[in-house]
């Protein structure tokens, strides 16, 4: 796992409320280099807030590197790339989308990070994509009038450099691929340069080569040493067996195990596919909990005291075994607690509980369809070249 780094200062920012005004403040303070890296960018009132804030920095002669997944970007109007393009925006498409009807395995390694960094003084990490906290285009009145439960921290000190550095190599990858020149900006910051706050974090990423597991095994690590509580945020949640087992264990040892998982159908499929796992994990003790306000984007986890994860990671084969993923894993009290307290509060305001006994004896045809579509799931995993307990 990637080592842990003393002064560093981690802000929590929940939904774009509290991010994007960061993100733009800090594009417009930018000197030298800017780069940003989004699974999804929406040419919405917030694409073009920030899109304006990246021409603004263009303009002023800073170098703006924008890389966007071919797949989950596949929407944003080719007109506005050249639009961005012509301001002087360097634009980039990770893996642009190949064929639904292949089984090519490299169809599902997306770059589902969202990060930013800018002039090595501050950066950011987390499950914000570049788009709107409301869902305009749901008929659910509710989930237009609540904000996308979405977390990113934001981060200065040490801890900046090995941000800063990912996505630099991963540009000057895809510009080799491309065959276009990786121009660099020359920083005269020192990436390095303490805080105040003197935080202690590990910048944790996921890819397909030196950091495979890098992410899992930080959440087994933290699971496993748990005491007192483990509180788990996460929209897509599927784990593995050794996942699985790490929380049934803890659950065993008196911890208390919460999850808080998506109350809104998204994605169908992963979403019965959760539910096939219920029986057993409220057998286990482990309580759950589902967010109906909005939808919930979160990726975000708290272990006792002084132990949280912010990022772009679900708890699911397609984050943890497939995608390039980014996470930021604090050690602090303070921080911890601030997170920890603010998913409370969308617990009591917005999230429901499943009841044990209510979940075996009404939903019946629910399990039974969950179940037929766990196993479809499982399926595509292997036919795509990854299974066992992972």
């Amino acid at each position: 796992m990637s080592q842990f780094l003393a002064g560093n200062q981690i802000t929590l920012l929940r939904n774009g409320t509290a991010y994007f005004p960061a993100l733009e403040a800090a594009m417009d303070a930018a000197q030298y280099e800017i780069y940003l890296q989004t699974y999804i960018y929406a040419l919405d009132d917030t694409g073009l807030r920030i899109g304006n804030a990246l021409k603004r920095a263009a303009a002023r002669g800073v170098h703006v590197y924008l890389l966007l997944d071919g797949f989950g970007s596949k929407d944003l109007a080719k007109t506005y790339v050249r639009e961005l393009e012509k301001a002087g925006v360097q634009v980039l498409f990770y893996r642009p989308k190949i064929s639904p009807w292949t089984l090519k395995r490299s169809r599902l390694r997306r770059m589902h990070r969202k990060m930013a960094a800018v002039d090595g003084q501050i950066g950011f990490v987390g499950g914000i994509n570049i788009i709107d906290d409301f869902d305009a285009s749901s008929q659910d009145m509710a989930a237009q009038k609540s904000p996308r439960m979405d977390y990113a921290v934001q981060v200065q000190g040490p801890l900046l450099a090995s941000m800063h550095a990912s996505m630099r190599l991963l540009w000057q990858k895809l510009c080799r691929l491309h065959l276009r020149p990786a121009r660099a900006s020359k920083l005269e910051n020192d990436l390095t340069q303490k805080m105040p706050a003197n935080m202690r974090a590990a910048f944790l990423r996921r890819d397909n080569l030196w950091h495979r597991n890098e992410i899992e095994e930080a959440y087994l690590a933290g699971i496993q040493s748990a005491k007192s509580q483990i509180l788990i945020a996460n929209a897509y949640f599927l784990p593995g067996l050794r996942f699985r087992h790490a929380l049934r264990d803890a659950a065993k040892r008196g911890v208390r195990v919460t999850l808080l998982l998506q109350g809104r159908a998204e994605y169908l499929l992963l979403d019965f596919a959760t539910h096939a796992l219920y029986s057993a994990l409220l057998k286990q003790g482990i309580e759950i909990y589902e967010y109906h306000k909005s939808f919930m984007h979160s990726k975000v986890a708290v272990i006792d005291e002084k132990w949280a994860m912010v990022g772009s990671s679900n708890i699911d084969p397609f984050s943890l075994l497939m995608s390039r993923e980014a996470n930021i894993l604090v050690q602090d009290a303070d921080f911890a607690t601030e997170l920890r307290q603010d998913i409370q509060r969308a617990i009591e305001s917005g999230a429901s509980l499943v009841s044990a006994d209510d979940w075996e004896h009404r939903h019946y045809f629910k399990r039974f369809i969950s179940w037929l579509v766990y196993g479809l799931v499982r399926l595509m995993i292997g036919l795509a070249g990854y299974s066992g307990s992972h």
